[in-house]
């Protein structure tokens, strides 16, 4: 992790919690639960929400499928971590409807999703949804919530550094498979609460709303690709376009210029989750809704 704040600054129901699962299953806290359970009041109490339901809930695709479309996804911004992670992930969901390492497994409506989600995430300016004209449009739908989701992930994974360490991968995709990516409310719940009863509207809100370092204006920017002053203006560009290219280095050219973790983590996320809604928004448009 590379900001020290996601491995140290969380609340104590959070520290508790840490202790508590890692002395039962064996193994450290992955570096996804720490993100998220820092701060969640910023964006995670949200889009836990929305991933509880596009992984979960009632979807034309299979829970194995829309992993496999996550692990997609996470090849697309060159994650390894969420690539590793969701491929197991499908082993454990699937029963026999697809195989994470053989992508002719993919039926032919998986595949038609796949590549369209694929131009979405890579050039939203651009999206051509023939590919999925002989699809319903709520199946189309339910994948670009699944897309919504991971396009924010694997930008905060490649950001902060994630690393799976031993014994994380298996005790930590059954965790997550058994529970559907649901935590105690009591983990997530803070400052005020806004349900817009949109997804997106909810993420946007929170992020740029929530109390923080950083005000409204500069996460605002950093959401829509505004202006920002250097190195933050080419950190967060980095974030929205090439958040495998990040490296010790960015964060640390940050932090010599005075920011400090909360900054980083803002813009961070303010960025992640501005580039991921308007590959959705352009999604969206593309199938006319």
């Amino acid at each position: 992790m590379r900001l020290s704040v996601l491995d140290h600054g969380h609340r104590r129901r959070a520290k508790a919690f840490f202790a508590l699962t890692s002395k039962m299953s064996g193994v450290a806290t992955p570096d996804i639960v720490k993100l998220l359970l820092y701060r969640p009041g910023l964006f995670a109490r949200p889009l836990l929400a929305l991933t509880a339901d596009a992984m979960r809930g009632p979807s034309s695709w299979t829970a194995a499928e829309r992993e496999y479309l996550a692990m997609s996804t996470a090849k697309v911004h060159q994650c390894p971590f969420c690539a590793v992670t969701h491929a197991e992930l499908v082993r454990i969901a699937a029963t026999g409807e697809i195989d994470p390492d053989d992508p002719g497994s993919a039926r032919p409506e998986l595949a038609a999703v796949r590549a369209f989600l694929g131009n979405v995430s890579q050039d939203p300016g651009h999206v051509d949804a023939a590919v999925v004209a002989g699809l319903p449009r709520p199946a189309v739908i339910e994948a670009l919530r699944v897309n919504l989701v991971w396009n924010i992930v694997n930008r905060l994974a490649n950001a902060f550094g994630f690393v799976l360490r031993d014994g994380q991968l298996e005790s930590g995709t059954r965790s997550l498979h058994r529970f559907g990516y649901r935590f105690p409310g009591f983990l997530i719940a803070e400052g005020r609460y806004n349900d817009l009863g949109d997804a997106a509207q909810n993420l946007r809100h929170a992020v740029l709303e929530a109390p923080g370092t950083t005000d409204k204006a500069t996460r605002s920017a950093a959401l829509l690709g505004g202006e920002l002053p250097d190195p933050l203006k080419s950190y967060a560009a980095n974030v929205r376009g090439a958040s495998h290219k990040i490296t010790d280095a960015d964060l640390d050219e940050l932090k010599a210029a005075g920011y400090s973790d909360d900054a980083i983590f803002e813009v961070t996320a303010a960025a992640a989750i501005g580039a991921a809604l308007r590959s959705y928004d352009a999604g969206r448009a593309a199938i006319g809704t």
